[in-house]
């Protein structure tokens, strides 16, 4: 729907929100050069979560470089900047923000947004690689969960 609709903000926010497995606090706080240092989207990027102070690494799909490439050039980006601005000029956008986005996004292919939201974007990717090797401690890693318990309750029923 976002690719058809031309919606290449959305775009890139949404494959980035997947391959990144980020919480929304974090996915509103990255600058273009975390993600695309030289003007274009790399393989991998390292991110601290606000929530842990951890870094993450996490690999850029074809798919999401490409998407968050075609924003870049769209919007103007520039190193130093943040990927998704606010209402604020130089301001990111705010989780709230992000939320109602992810809502408008839900509804628009037919989900409820109640059900769903920006922490499904964040657990989407872990669950497929959790549901295709059953290595939990890679999942914890990917997710940057610093107990393993907290991996295990967001794949409770999953398996």
């Amino acid at each position: 729907m976002l690719q058809i609709e031309r919606r290449t903000r959305d775009l890139a926010m949404f494959n980035l929100a997947i391959d990144s497995k980020l919480r929304g606090c974090d996915v509103v706080a990255i600058r273009v050069d975390d993600i695309a240092p030289n003007g274009y989207a790399i393989n991998r990027a390292p991110v601290r979560q606000r929530k842990t102070g951890r870094p993450v690494r996490f690999e850029l799909t074809e798919q999401t470089r490409q998407a968050v490439d075609d924003y870049l050039e769209a919007d103007g980006k520039k190193p130093g900047e943040f990927l998704f601005t606010g209402r604020k000029a130089g301001l990111s956008m705010t989780s709230r923000q992000y939320g109602r986005l992810a809502s408008d996004w839900l509804t628009g292919i037919g989900l409820d947004p109640h059900l769903y939201g920006t922490h499904s974007l964040r657990r989407t990717k872990a669950t497929l690689i959790y549901r295709r090797t059953g290595n939990l401690r890679a999942v914890q890693l990917l997710l940057g969960h610093t107990k393993i318990e907290s991996t295990v309750l967001t794949f409770e029923g999953t398996r």
